[in-house]
């Protein structure tokens, strides 16, 4: 059923509408409406939650353009993640308590409305209490890079303690995470990044950084990990397999987490001669188990002041289109830009 966009004149609190940024057709950042959509009401194993903050991610840019295909109902509401407090919580819904400071990444896609309102019901499953202490805007711009990483390197990628890691683009939102969760863990992480980014990428944990336009990186690359890299993970997108399997240690592991060029060559003869294996992921396809157990780390890594935003703007969520905008303009490489539900 199609919901109407109303107009609300009494506060939230005592309203049956809330405003939220919202889309009634796939295209492109103008289609984002800022407005007033009727209060969404929570089943029994849902959670209803007051949302303080949102934030925006290339893939709900994909999604709200129509080229990562996933069930709408229109109007949706757009954004993945918040953080908030809970208002209601449904009789299946055990665990959760009004007034709960909590947290969600897999929001907006799957069926699902988004986080961008005021209000947003979250299945129990994927919400998760937010540790004390933690800063909500900082919270909200890391959950989605966390996840993401947690799930390449151990779900996808079985990354241990003392196995080498290569990260590619690894100052960005995913492969800053990427770098910090790896070197956590114990592995050797080797990174790859601007020039200007190698010291952000060492202070994450990265044993060595490489400039990613150095004319001999492969070179460079095989002299610092003589008998290979047993996980190799691109966040460009970029997806150089040829070099990757060379790079690659007997029984090593390629994880594509982002694809920009549609069909990168695979030299199969080598990857198969050395046991090794490519394995893709889509976050968005995540089980709710396997995005529980990301919530975990990132919950004790969110306490301990580990995992942290290295930049952070803040604007209303009635700029939801503004942000989408520069996030398409590449204007928040290594930036995270929050939005808050206007006062």
């Amino acid at each position: 059923m199609r919901l109407g966009v109303l107009r609300r004149s009494t506060p939230v609190e005592d309203s049956p509408i809330m405003r939220a940024a919202f889309i009634e057709t796939l295209g492109p950042p103008e289609s984002i409406q800022y407005g007033e959509l009727p209060l969404p009401a929570p089943g029994p194993t849902d959670v209803l939650v007051n949302v303080t903050a949102t934030t925006v991610n290339p893939v709900d840019t994909l999604l709200r353009a129509g080229i990562f295909r996933t069930p709408v109902a229109f109007p949706l509401v757009i954004s993945r993640d918040l953080v908030g407090t809970v208002a209601a919580a449904g009789p299946g819904a055990p665990g959760f308590a009004v007034g709960d400071r909590v947290w969600s990444n897999s929001l907006g896609h799957g069926g699902r409305q988004g986080a961008a309102a005021e209000r947003a019901v979250v299945a129990a499953d994927r919400l998760y209490h937010l540790p004390a202490g933690v800063d909500p805007a900082e919270a909200v711009s890391m959950v989605h890079p966390a996840a993401t990483a947690y799930l390449g390197l151990f779900t996808h990628g079985r990354v241990m303690a003392g196995e080498t890691v290569l990260v590619a683009g690894a100052a960005g939102n995913v492969g800053s995470a990427l770098v910090m969760l790896a070197a956590e863990a114990g592995a050797r992480v080797i990174a790859t990044a601007a020039v200007q980014d190698l010291d952000h990428c060492r202070s994450l944990g990265a044993a060595e950084a490489f400039d990613y336009r150095h004319p001999k990186l492969a070179a460079l690359l095989r002299d610092t990990c003589p008998r290979g890299v047993d996980a190799y993970l691109d966040t460009s997108g970029q997806n150089d397999l040829a070099t990757a399997v060379e790079l690659l240690a007997p029984r090593g592991r390629i994880v594509l987490l982002a694809v920009k060029q549609a069909d990168p060559v695979l030299p199969a003869r080598r990857l198969y001669m050395k046991d090794c294996s490519v394995v893709g992921f889509v976050i968005s396809h995540a089980t709710s188990n396997e995005l529980a157990e990301a919530a975990v780390t990132i919950n004790r890594l969110l306490a301990n002041g580990r995992l942290r935003p290295r930049t952070l703007e803040r604007l209303p969520l009635s700029a939801a289109a503004e942000a989408h905008r520069r996030m398409e303009l590449g204007e928040l490489h290594g930036r995270r830009l929050v939005l808050l539900p206007d006062a």
